[in-house]
């Protein structure tokens, strides 16, 4: 079972690996990794954390946020995915081929909708937007549509990709996309549109 001691280490090393490991003196690389001695020295982990609780976290987390590796003989640890550091963009990503026969999910909420259906999807701050390849409650699904979404927007992943839209798959299975040179994938590529409760067209 998760600790609430777990819950928060988990949310400490996702801020820092997603968002602020520069703003906070880190030597994050370009692929996202950064050792995990380093890590445990920051203040926010240091004293009370360790390398067998950092190691807990990442092979418990639901989700899969975490990679740990050994880069000659340093353990490195990343975030898989929802980076908003401009350096980080190198990840372990594997493109995703027009020909693949999968569904391209974003997850959203009607307080956003009138924005997205004529705007279309804006990664924001981050440095890409987030897809699932499937529904939430979906066993297959991990990560990359929140549970408690109500719309899903399917993407029209041949016609993205014939606009020169590039997709990629994440280490922890999450389909992840920078948009066009604005950040923004358009309405024009949603395949459709479905409320999650009544199963209809929006």
């Amino acid at each position: 079972m998760t600790t609430t001691n777990d819950i928060r280490l988990s949310k400490t090393l996702s801020w820092l690996l997603r968002h602020g490991a520069v703003k906070e003196g880190l030597n994050i690389k370009s692929d996202g990794f950064i050792s995990v001695v380093q890590l445990l020295e920051h203040k926010n982990l240091n004293g009370k954390y360790n390398l067998v609780d950092i190691e807990r976290v990442v092979e418990t987390d639901s989700k899969k946020r975490f990679s740990l590796r050994n880069n000659k003989g340093v353990l490195e640890i990343c975030a898989n995915q929802g980076h908003s550091i401009n350096i980080v963009d190198d990840l372990n990503l594997s493109i995703i081929d027009y020909k693949e026969d999968v569904n391209i999910i974003h997850g959203t909420y009607y307080r956003y909708w009138k924005f997205i259906k004529k705007q279309g999807l804006n990664r924001m701050k981050r440095n890409h937007i987030h897809f699932a390849l499937g529904l939430p409650y979906d066993v297959t699904v991990t990560s990359g549509i929140r549970k408690d979404t109500e719309i899903f927007i399917y993407i029209n992943l041949r016609l993205a990709i014939s606009d020169n839209l590039k997709f990629y798959r994440s280490a922890n299975n999450v389909i992840l996309s920078p948009g066009d040179k604005n950040g923004v994938i358009l309405p024009k590529y949603f395949q459709k549109v479905v409320d999650k409760h009544s199963r209809l067209l929006l």
